[in-house]
């Protein structure tokens, strides 16, 4: 709980994502959400812990769900992101990098393996803006199509 009595669970997180692109395909991993129906896509990274900056953390998230090195992440904007998940309200803070890998082999990767903290699998792969734009796929948060529709222009 916080100092005012708010469960963790309700306050606003903090998260660094990383935004690979590859030509008009973003890099992103497959999630599900069991009170939705069909998949959502996001890009990968993870929540900043107390007293890390978000550039150190998109590094760190990228490093431990990819084994990638990125060189020179950048901050593209920040998002605030409310939300519905498996039920519960969320509240993200989420910091977008740009960023590039120190090895660039990474982008003939089709599926990237990805895992999670706890060693589990994670899909990822590269999914064209099209995609997103058509309505065939949601991506998140909120506002980052309009964000690298922006960027691309």
């Amino acid at each position: 709980m916080g100092d005012d009595g708010t469960p963790a669970a309700q306050r606003p997180r903090p998260v660094a994502l990383w935004i690979a692109r590859r030509g008009d395909e973003i890099l992103v991993f497959e999630g599900w959400d069991s009170t939705e129906a069909g998949a959502y896509y996001r890009p990968l990274g993870g929540g900043i812990e107390f007293g890390e900056l978000s550039r150190d953390a998109v590094v760190r998230e990228v490093r431990e769900e990819l084994g990638v090195e990125l060189v020179q992440p950048c901050l593209i904007t920040t998002l605030e992101n409310v939300f519905t998940f498996e039920g519960e309200p969320r509240h993200e803070i989420v910091f977008l990098y740009a960023g590039e890998p120190a090895d660039p082999a990474f982008y003939r990767q089709e599926r990237p393996p990805a895992t999670e903290a706890d060693g589990s699998r994670v899909a990822a792969m590269w999914r064209p803006l099209s995609d997103f734009r058509s309505g065939a796929a949601v991506l998140y948060p909120a506002g980052l199509l309009d964000v690298l529709d922006a960027d691309s222009s």
